[in-house]
């Protein structure tokens, strides 16, 4: 009984007592296959072993068989595949691995005569996870987080509104996988191949910036969409760094009324809205679009004033 006690307690030491060191850092590859839970049940065991082969096809034809021989606490999530693998390899999983398994999947698709094609969303991270070479092994925030990342509205809303005869996978990456794979310059897609975008999840509570990259777009990457995974149909909207007038001391509202046009002197933070009350045709008060696509702002990077005299 005193050793069945003792089993129970390894481990379970109280985070913040002590220092100790952390866990290696892994990447963390996840993919779900789009609709899963929608097909016939007879089809579920056949994606469920389809989709590691294909991440494994995909690996070898990069010449990458190694992460796939090789990878840590792999396991199937019935719809998808999970596993981790040396971290230095994430720039070289994220180009050209994903451009590849995007190939590899059309192939699989336009060949698979008969049988309902596989599209993949993928969510890569880095961070800090043990490895104890047992069905435990790979827990902790990154792992949660990549799962996170997976089921966020942006990912899915890029399948949901992608051709379906194009587009075969669309990937998500957390901040710090951007930052240090391909903002450092070690990845070969430059940054400008990824959206920011703001990770949500319906009824969880969870909210990270994250970036989009999508090997084969055939859409927008991001707009406002209906989800046909979730079925929801609520607007998705980019975001950017927020910081509310109560945070930076601002005024929270600017109201401007001219009775022919608009007027903006000097600097306007917060909203705006325009009243114009004595034009011919509609009244317009606030604003008068309903939705708004893509970023509100252009995006500047470097010194806004450089070259100016």
């Amino acid at each position: 009984m005193h050793e069945q006690i003792s089993s129970l307690s390894v481990g379970r030491e109280r985070p913040f007592t002590r220092s100790r060191p952390l866990p290696p850092y892994r990447g963390v590859l996840a993919v779900d296959a789009k609709g899963f839970t929608g097909r016939p049940a007879l089809e579920h065991e056949t994606i469920s072993r389809t989709v590691p082969d294909l991440l494994m096809t995909a690996l070898t034809r990069v010449g990458m068989r190694e992460v796939w021989d090789d990878r840590l606490f792999p396991n199937t999530t019935g719809d998808g595949y999970v596993f981790g693998f040396d971290v230095s390899l994430v720039p070289m999983v994220i180009h050209p691995f994903l451009l590849t398994l995007q190939d590899v999947l059309t192939d699989y698709n336009v060949l698979s005569h008969g049988v309902m094609p596989i599209r993949l969303r993928a969510s890569l991270h880095i961070g800090p996870l043990p490895d104890t070479r047992d069905e435990f092994s790979g827990n902790g925030t990154v792992r949660n987080d990549t799962h996170r990342l997976l089921d966020s509205r942006p990912v899915k809303a890029v399948l949901a509104s992608h051709k379906e005869n194009v587009t075969h996978v669309a990937a998500i990456l957390s901040d710090r996988c951007f930052e240090d794979a391909v903002v450092s310059g070690y990845t070969g897609r430059h940054p400008d191949h990824f959206v920011e975008v703001a990770a949500t999840v319906e009824g969880k509570p969870f909210a990270q910036r994250a970036w989009l990259y999508v090997p084969q777009p055939s859409g927008p990457l991001y707009e406002e969409t209906l989800d046909r995974d979730t079925g929801d149909d609520r607007d998705i909207v980019p975001q950017e760094d927020v910081r509310t007038p109560e945070s930076t001391g601002l005024r929270p509202h600017v109201e401007n009324s001219a009775p022919g046009g608009n007027i903006n002197t000097g600097t306007v933070h917060g909203g705006q809205s325009v009243s114009n009350q004595d034009i011919a045709g509609d009244l317009v008060k606030g604003n008068k679009a309903r939705r708004v696509r893509g970023f509100q702002a252009d995006r500047i990077r470097g010194d806004k004033n450089r070259g100016r005299s």
